[in-house]
């Protein structure tokens, strides 16, 4: 007890040394001379309960290292972690340092996120910036800029410009996460730098990780006893993608890993100074639901850059590929070709769909020449037997929009000219596929690429990408990303996509930034009956699965991805269409990882309820605490397996406090939407 008055006697005189360094910045002044390095700088979010410190602890050696420490409603979920940059030079920032300066901040901001998952975003944090010096022979100096939310704690590496110091050029990065005993992760191990990210996840405790793991981000971890938490990255710009794997001596220890340069291996960064790396996240919660909530990642990034964003829209569109090209009953040949786009642009028409991708058939693009590799296509015209400016024209008359996919090299080598035609034409967006890589180059290439979109009014999606870093704040016409695996793996993937993946990824993936998922297809079966089959593939699930999962997962271009006769006569289609793409607000209803998901998200006074399970059949109440004064009026689209299309519906008016029982079947789901019934409004 007498141990524990001392520690906090100590902390009450540390937050009082915080609160003064506080005042300080608050007057423009900032700390000179050296610290004493056994004094910690401690920030603290608004509600008290995250709190991040940062010490310099003597090495082996007797050189003074920095150490971050992260504390959780008083318990530890970082133990004292180093952090280096190791420079290609020789040298390593953080080897032996002082403290020269701490300036505190208090980070209040409002701002406007559409699409989102939640439109009004509300800022609130603290921030500490610590610059530090190096004691080498020409002395480097550097800042560690750290910041505490109530819902998590980021930091980042400042490089300022200084004599003896021409540029910065990282061989790699040591930011070190030793985490409590007892921590699980759900854990993705890809096979290298060079991913799509689209890999099943893995739990284990973080102690049993293998030591030849390279794991994608976020890495989900589960602390028990005191809550949950996720490490990522915000803000990737001019930077490597950072990943983790185990290292060191410490058993429960993570070490960063920068993703190399293609040409230069032993290089990861080469940029001017001054420079910033990407913010490392530690996003925290006391359920795991909250981190799904947290807007952590988009306060992290740059405001918008768009200076007029009215031309973005969110919607849904049909993507071909995903069921082959398959069609029943048609006087055509269902292919890249003239009749099809016709017929695909009549069903969007038809259906309330917003647009139609022209994609790839088998290995051939739809400007022509292989989709891989890319031989020098141009995107600007269709092959043989797809007039481009009739299927344009054509939408035109139907009110449907098109987006164009291409490989990635095809928009490097002809974006510049491309993207205005578009523009001209009248097209709504591009998907970008196969870039496989999050290297400095890569990443460079892609915001230059949203950029040139954006002075275009072209809004973009990414595949064959890894995890978002919450760019979308500043490129609001980033719709969506993959970086997961998704349905198209039912097309050739004996196992296909397990339901347990699919309420394991809205916690892990999805922590990310918004997630496509080839969506759509009511053509479901148990996971016993599951065969995989590249033409009309089939998911395992219900129909109401496909429903809740337009809800549970953000997604801001999501696909109704089967084929027109597939959806026609369905009653989920009517439903399917209705279901909006972007949020006002976001709440997680319940939260089992692996194993059961509910989420609510609203649009303007309508609330939506998705609802998934794994395998196992589930009966659970929903609740209805959400809701505003009044009464509601409820449709309920629920698993019924002996009805013709295996669903049903009822319609019930509700109130707020009230529930709503819900029952799944084995890999089910059920969707509830919730309006003011007409008396109401």
């Amino acid at each position: 007890m007498r141990h524990a008055a001392t520690a906090d006697a100590i902390q009450r005189v540390l937050s009082i040394w915080v609160a003064a360094l506080g005042l300080l910045a608050s007057a423009s002044q900032c700390l000179g001379a050296d610290r004493d390095v056994r004094q910690p700088v401690t920030v603290k979010s608004p509600d008290g309960y995250v709190e991040a410190e940062l010490s310099l602890a003597p090495s082996g050696t007797g050189e003074s290292v920095p150490h971050l420490r992260v504390r959780f409603h008083g318990k530890e979920i970082l133990l004292p972690s180093p952090l280096r940059v190791d420079l290609a030079e020789g040298l390593t920032l953080g080897s032996d340092c002082v403290v020269e300066a701490v300036q505190s901040t208090q980070l209040r901001n409002d701002y406007v996120q559409q699409p989102g998952k939640r439109k009004n975003v509300i800022e609130r944090g603290s921030e500490v910036v610590i610059s530090l010096r190096d004691q080498f022979k020409v002395p480097r100096r550097w800042q560690l800029v750290l910041r505490a939310y109530d819902d998590g704690v980021a930091y980042r590496y400042r490089f300022p410009k200084q004599e003896g110091w021409p540029s910065l050029v990282v061989a790699g990065e040591r930011s070190e996460f030793v985490l409590p005993a007892e921590a699980r992760a759900f854990a993705l191990p890809l096979n290298g730098f060079t991913t799509s990210y689209e890999k099943r996840y893995e739990v284990k405790q973080v102690g049993d990780l293998p030591r030849d793991w390279l794991l994608g981000l976020p890495l989900l971890l589960e602390l028990p006893g005191t809550g949950w938490a996720a490490i990522t990255e915000a803000n990737l710009t001019d930077y490597a993608g950072m990943y983790l794997s185990r290292a060191g001596e410490q058993p429960m220890g993570l070490v960063s890993r920068l993703s190399p340069l293609p040409k230069e291996p032993k290089v990861a960064v080469r940029a001017e100074l001054p420079h910033d790396s990407p913010w490392r996240v530690i996003l925290l919660g006391e359920q795991v639901g909250r981190l799904v909530e947290s807007d952590l990642l988009l306060h992290l990034n740059a405001p918008c850059a768009i200076e007029d964003t009215v031309w973005i829209k969110s919607g849904k569109t049909t993507f071909p590929w995903w069921n082959g090209y398959y069609e029943e009953n048609v006087p055509f040949r269902p292919g890249l070709n003239t009749a099809t786009v016709r017929y695909y642009i009549d069903f969007c028409a038809e259906s309330g769909i917003a647009c139609h991708s022209l994609d790839g058939k088998d290995n051939t693009a739809w400007y022509g020449g292989p989709i891989v590799p890319f031989e020098g296509a141009s995107p600007t015209k269709g092959v043989d037997g797809l007039d481009l400016p009739e299927v344009l024209r054509y939408a035109r008359t139907r009110g449907v929009k098109l987006r164009f996919w291409m490989h990635w090299q095809a928009a490097r080598a002809h974006m510049s000219r491309a993207f205005p035609l578009y523009r001209e034409w009248g097209v709504e967006g591009v998907m970008i596929d196969f870039m496989d890589r999050d290297d400095q180059e890569m990443v460079n290439f892609l915001r230059e690429l949203l950029q040139t979109a954006a002075e275009n009014h072209l809004t973009v999606t990414l595949h064959g990408s890894p995890k978002p870093t919450g760019l979308e704040r500043t490129y609001h016409n980033l719709l969506s990303s993959e970086g997961v695996m998704n349905l198209e793996y039912d097309k050739w993937d004996k196992l296909g996509v397990s339901p347990e993946h699919e309420v394991t990824i809205p916690f892990t993936r999805m922590l990310a930034g918004p997630l496509d998922f080839h969506q759509g297809s009511f053509r479901t079966v148990t996971p016993e009956e599951f065969k995989p089959r590249n033409e009309a593939p089939l998911v395992i699930g219900t129909p109401c699965r496909t429903l809740a999962s337009y809800v549970v997962y953000q997604n801001h271009l999501s696909m109704v991805a089967d084929y027109p006769s597939a959806y026609r006569g369905h009653p989920a289609l009517p439903v399917l269409a209705k279901i909006p793409t972007t949020w006002d607000d976001t709440k997680v209803l319940t939260a089992t990882v692996g194993e059961a998901v509910v989420i609510a998200r609203r649009s303007g006074d309508d609330w939506w309820i998705g609802a998934m399970t794994n395998r196992e059949a589930r009966d659970f109440p929903v609740s209805l605490d959400i809701l505003g004064a009044g009464t509601y009026r409820a449709e309920v689209y629920r698993d019924d397996l002996s009805a013709p299309h295996r669903l049903s519906s009822r319609t019930v008016d509700v109130r707020k406090g009230g529930l709503i029982e819900a029952r799944l079947a084995p890999a089910g789901g059920l969707l509830i939407h919730l309006a003011p019934a007409p008396a109401s409004r």
